[in-house]
């Protein structure tokens, strides 16, 4: 055929075959660079990789990274076709259908699912491969895509979708989190190794008040009491460090830690027996530590930060109002992510969550929906209430009485004790 042998023929296929490697190209880049790890990049880069390098700034842009890859995709595939449509009709009469079929064939084949196949096993690899002359392409395609982009955002904002420029750097800790989700269900992280890292990512986005304990539960002494009964509640009660207070619980005036009364009292003994006068005329404040209050939307993540600047362990959550509202400890805020710190004073203390033989929970009303959901795999909501008994209050819309039964969240829970408005212990069992 005289076609066959005609130079133009050939050079114009030499063109397609050209077209789809730069198509291929193109959709490997694209796969590679979207689904690399920077965290991966970064280790790379930081061991002196400099393809990784240039791989973190090239993505770093990922909309126009997007935008320019596409449009060389674009570009080199409506040009093969077109190539191949003016090449196949001087062969057949139905030339048109031919190169459809041809070039979806090929383009499906070598420039979509093969080279994006193998970018998607190799992404860090092929990635830092590919950043240099991608990184040509985005210099080249770069005024086209900024009037593409403005356009596009003229057209979402008429539309009132608002483009978050910041947004990547939000989305990173739900990547990792993600990842850490997924890793469980498929059985490579541990349950523990999830939690840990979760509760350390979730730190900054929870407030001590959501951990702390109520001022109902805190014990404090009153200072006026004589020292004899003092150190009586001292050496009685498991905690090394008490609040003290001044005529009313809401007067708080200092803390007192165990050691710093002891060793006062120690040093009364240096030179003798103690007499009853010098008991009495012994003042607790003289030993005490000035009470440190932290307002109650004050996040876990700073409040860490404090206890390790200040050397302290011990806070006092106090209200816009400057009510006391509770006390949190570094203690509390190290079991959001490692989880419950039990010690040799722990053991006496009444479990929160008893399981029965129907398979439902029987649980103290003022366990914290964080911990059922860590402990249990549960999935209920912390977002109105951080107890559970005030979850069920949440929905109830009401104080509920004793045997009352409420179903939602896909639990059934039944109230079995109450202490004046308080519920003081569920029955929970999952639908």
């Amino acid at each position: 055929m005289e076609i066959l042998s005609d130079t133009s023929f050939w050079i114009t296929a030499l063109a397609i075959v050209v077209l789809l490697l730069l198509s291929a190209f193109f959709s490997g880049s694209e796969t590679a660079l979207t689904a690399a790890s920077r965290g991966k990049l970064r280790s790379a880069a930081d061991r002196g990789d400099r393809g990784a390098s240039r791989a973190l700034i090239v993505t770093d842009d990922s909309e126009r990274l997007i935008g320019s890859v596409l449009l060389g995709n674009n570009v080199v595939n409506i040009l093969a076709t077109s190539l191949a449509t003016a090449l196949l009709t001087r062969l057949f009469a139905n030339g048109v259908a031919v190169a459809t079929l041809v070039m979806t064939l090929l383009v499906l084949i070598f420039s979509e699912v093969l080279p994006k196949t193998y970018a998607i096993t190799k992404p860090e690899a092929v990635a830092s491969t590919v950043a240099r002359p991608i990184g040509y392409v985005i210099l080249v395609f770069s005024p086209i895509v900024s009037a593409v982009r403005g356009l596009v955002r003229l057209i979402l904002a008429i539309f009132g979708v608002k483009i978050d420029p910041e947004s990547h750097i939000l989305a990173v800790r739900e990547e990792i989190a993600g990842a850490i989700q997924l890793g469980h269900s498929e059985g490579i992280v541990e349950k523990e190794d999830r939690d840990r890292i979760l509760g350390a990512l979730d730190l900054a986005e929870r407030t001590v008040d959501e951990i702390m304990v109520h001022r109902s539960g805190i014990e404090m002494i009153d200072v006026h009491l004589p020292v004899s009964d003092i150190l009586k509640s001292v050496l009685a009660s498991p905690f090394s460090r008490l609040p003290l207070y001044r005529n009313e619980p809401e007067n708080i005036v200092g803390v007192i830690h165990a050691k710093d009364l002891l060793r006062a009292l120690h040093a009364m003994m240096a030179d003798g027996t103690i007499t009853m006068d010098e008991m009495q005329g012994f003042n607790v404040l003289d030993v005490a530590m000035q009470p440190y209050f932290v307002p109650e939307t004050t996040t876990l993540d700073d409040q860490m930060r404090q206890f390790l600047r200040r050397k302290t362990h011990f806070a006092l959550v106090v209200d816009e109002y400057g009510a006391l509202q509770g006390l949190i400890t570094l203690e509390d805020i190290l079991e959001e992510i490692v989880g419950e710190i039990s010690d040799e004073f722990d053991h006496d203390e009444v479990d929160q969550v008893m399981a029965t033989d129907d398979g439902a929970y029987v649980v103290d009303g003022a366990a914290t929906i964080r911990d059922l959901n860590r402990a249990h795999d549960w999935n209920l909501p912390d977002d109105e209430a951080n107890t559970i008994a005030g979850l069920v209050i949440h929905e109830a819309q009401m104080i509920p009485v004793e045997g009352q039964v409420f179903s939602f969240h896909g639990f059934r829970f039944e109230v079995i004790q109450k202490d004046e408005n308080r519920i003081s212990q569920l029955k929970i069992r999952r639908l």
